[in-house]
């Protein structure tokens, strides 16, 4: 009698990565290697490789390094947008505590992706579409602020001095610089927790002049959490 042969098992075939994956993967590797490089030293055969992919491949999901950039830039600055963090209005009981939250909760959004916030910023001066995707975004927080000052003005808890959204301005664009400085390696700067105590100050001083705003005095404020 013959001896049976065993039954072959058939293996299971290797799910093959989808095109989601494929470009979540460019995604992740940039911002993985963003963390401990600059953006220049970057090439797309080092991003295809960390992927796992041929630099054919690569292109196929974009265009170059650049596009990869302004893909992730674009998404870090979405998670801080205006209105997310801050509440539509300042509470009447204690203004100077909603303000001073809400520019800790805008640093806070871009933290988790602050090797991409800062690499993005550096490209402005040569990347048109992350100098737009920029614009855009500091104008939504100026129209944003200006018109919490309006509110402010016309419950009559701030006083009516220049112009709302000349104000707004000069305090994101302060906002902007002090806040990107501490995070980078440029000099001289404050450090993240002496910087972000230092906005709350000027903002809330500049919105509501020297005596400060209803309720400032009413408890400490203990920033949120930096770490």
């Amino acid at each position: 009698m013959s001896a049976v042969s065993p039954p072959r098992t058939r293996g299971r075939r290797t799910t093959r990565p989808s095109g989601d994956d494929r470009e979540a993967a460019i995604l992740t590797t940039l911002e993985e290697m963003l963390a401990g490089r600059p953006f220049a030293e970057i090439s797309v055969d080092d991003l295809a490789k960390g992927a796992g992919l041929s630099r054919p491949t690569f292109y196929f999901y974009f265009a170059s390094k650049d596009a990869v950039l302004v893909r992730l830039f674009e998404r870090a600055i979405r998670a801080a947008g205006p209105g997310l963090h801050q509440p539509a209005d300042a509470p009447a009981d204690n203004p100077a505590r909603a303000w001073h939250d809400g520019i800790y909760a805008f640093f806070d959004a871009l933290r988790p992706h602050r090797a991409v916030v800062l690499a993005g910023l550096a490209a402005t001066a040569t990347n048109a579409e992350l100098r737009q995707l920029w614009a855009a975004f500091m104008a939504g927080w100026i129209d944003y602020t200006a018109a919490l000052i309006t509110k402010e003005r016309h419950r009559g808890a701030a006083p009516d001095t220049i112009p709302a959204h000349d104000l707004a301005t000069a305090l994101n664009l302060m906002n902007e610089r002090v806040v990107i400085a501490s995070q980078g390696t440029q000099e001289p700067t404050l450090p993240e927790r002496a910087a972000l105590e230092t906005l709350a100050h000027v903002w809330t001083t500049s919105i509501y002049g020297l005596g400060g705003p209803p309720g400032a005095d009413a408890e400490p404020l203990v920033p949120v959490s930096t770490t």
